[in-house]
């Protein structure tokens, strides 16, 4: 069972970085264009974008190797350029089942936190045997990659090291921006100094909703920092519930006090999701974004995955972006998710 709650929860233990996207520098003469979503064709899952020097960065799962991507417009990845950063030898602790890779510019370099495993999230029998049902991604841990310079793009790129989570279940991970650390691949804090921000409490967490017992079918997982660029108000909006369902849905925690190891700082909303499905839409599944801006710097948009079909499950999962705005009292206000065709973002050409 002691897996099965690790796969619930998700922990404070990476410690806290600085870093900002730029602005891209483009036209910011007013268009009618639009774009529909996804913004890429082919199956892809828990995106990551950033920007630097005139282009937006994406990353996302695949499974088999950490992709990097490059554009200069954010709703249009299918003709992008690609470069693979990082083919794992087989055979490996990190050979398998690479998952959610997120690319942070820190002190001057690029640092790919991605989760992996050794056995493509398949458990001997002596291990599975001990679990209630099929035992999840027991194995998956966390690794860093580093560049070998100041640019994502013509950098080569090195496992730097395995994240110490003490050797227990670790996946989906981020960097938390809030002070300076000694480096992105060593983790600080020893095992009792480890904090759970939030567990599945609420039903919306749950799949189905409000289900009241196997706790392997809820999550709190794939957490993100979002900053309010005009308070400062810090928020981790995380998914919840199951990524292979159409349940699946954005959580959102404040930081209302001066300390992110202090839990008693941190404020979970108990509402409900903050972004979740729209059936009148077919857009099901909605979960693991990551936020950037459009290229003029004024407005913010969310980068999402989700699906048409929810029978298909994982397989189903398309990659989406889409504006939002912020709310009276700072935090964010997400639109209903949806395929549009909606106007491109401000400066976009």
């Amino acid at each position: 069972m002691a897996a099965i709650h690790f796969f619930a929860k998700f922990r404070w233990k990476l410690g806290y970085f600085l870093g900002h996207d730029t602005v891209i520098a483009q036209n910011s003469t007013a268009t009618n264009a639009t774009y529909t979503n996804p913004i890429l064709n082919s199956v892809g899952a828990d995106p990551w974008v950033t920007c630097y020097d005139g282009y937006y960065y994406l990353m996302f799962t695949n499974n088999e190797n950490i992709t990097l991507y490059r554009s200069q417009g954010l709703t249009d990845w299918n003709t992008a350029e690609s470069k693979p950063l990082f083919n794992p030898p087989p055979g490996m602790n990190y050979s398998t089942d690479l998952w959610a890779p997120e690319l942070h510019n820190i002190a001057g370099k690029w640092y790919v936190i991605f989760t992996a495993d050794p056995s493509s999230d398949a458990p001997p029998p002596e291990t599975d045997m001990f679990c209630e049902f099929t035992c999840p991604a027991v194995y998956h841990r966390m690794y860093v990659l580093e560049s070998s310079g100041s640019n994502p793009w013509t950098s080569q790129y090195v496992l730097k090291a395995q994240l110490n989570t003490y050797d227990q279940f670790a996946i989906d991970g981020t960097y938390f921006q809030h002070s300076s650390v000694d480096n992105p691949w060593t983790v600080s804090s020893n095992f009792t100094e480890r904090q759970i921000l939030s567990v599945p409490d609420q039903a919306w967490e749950k799949t189905p909703y409000g289900r009241p017992f196997n706790v392997r079918l809820s999550s709190n997982e794939g957490p993100e920092q979002l900053i309010n660029p005009q308070t400062g108000q810090n928020f981790l909006i995380y998914s919840a519930a199951r990524s292979d369902n159409r349940n699946y849905c954005l959580g959102q925690l404040e930081l209302v006090g001066d300390d992110p190891m202090n839990v008693q700082d941190w404020r979970k909303n108990t509402e409900g999701c903050v972004f979740y499905q729209n059936p009148s839409a077919q857009a099901y599944g909605v979960g693991h974004a990551s936020f950037t801006t459009s290229p003029d710097g004024k407005q913010s948009w969310i980068v999402y995955h989700g699906m048409r079909d929810p029978s298909n499950g994982w397989a189903a999962r398309t990659i989406r972006t889409q504006e939002f705005r912020w709310n009276a009292n700072g935090s964010p206000k997400f639109p209903k998710p949806g395929y549009g065709p909606y106007a491109v973002p401000a400066g976009q050409m």
